[in-house]
């Protein structure tokens, strides 16, 4: 069955699918393909019934000119010498530094694509903030206990042993 041919996954719907959608919860991938009204109950917003196009927005970056804007994104990267047809070749970037020369370019790109050209979605945090601390702070008292060891400052290796015992996670060695 080809995209065009889909249904929506819905029970009891039937509709043509206009959307594809691939979420990724515990590591475990599952898509489905929506109708515009079945999208729209799960909160998404469809781009006008019609896939994205990643070529034509690609395009766009090279279309500066036609919105009345003197474009500065003609010129290669100063650094690695993309161009910015490179970029729309591969859809990749060069160096850091791509970021900056293709700005205005990018910054088009993003807002059409994400509807905005800042980051609005979820922050990676570690599993536990409050381990990573201890972790950093069990290193840092280790190394000032050796340092004690080998200045044969025993007063001040046994307090600080002492101090990593009562951080350290019970079960540890």
């Amino acid at each position: 069955m080809s995209e065009l041919d889909r249904v929506c996954d819905r029970p009891n719907c039937g509709n043509p699918a206009h959307v594809h959608l691939t979420e990724v919860v515990d590591n475990k991938m599952s898509t489905q393909y929506l109708c515009k009204s079945c999208a729209e109950e799960k909160g998404l917003n469809p781009v006008s019934g019609q896939g994205v196009d990643v070529a034509e927005f690609l395009e766009q970056l090279t279309r500066g000119e036609e919105v009345g804007e003197a474009s500065a994104t003609t010129e290669p990267c100063a650094f690695c010498g993309l161009s910015l047809d490179g970029f729309r070749e591969t859809g990749r970037l060069g160096c850091p530094h791509c970021y900056t020369t293709f700005e205005p370019g990018l910054r088009r790109l993003l807002n059409r694509i994400h509807g905005a050209a800042r980051h609005t979605g979820k922050v990676y945090l570690p599993p536990d903030p409050a381990a990573a601390e201890r972790d950093r702070r069990l290193d840092d008292l280790r190394r000032r206990l050796q340092s004690a060891v080998d200045t044969e400052d025993f007063e001040r290796a046994a307090t600080l042993r002492d101090q990593i015992r009562d951080l350290e996670p019970a079960g540890s060695p």
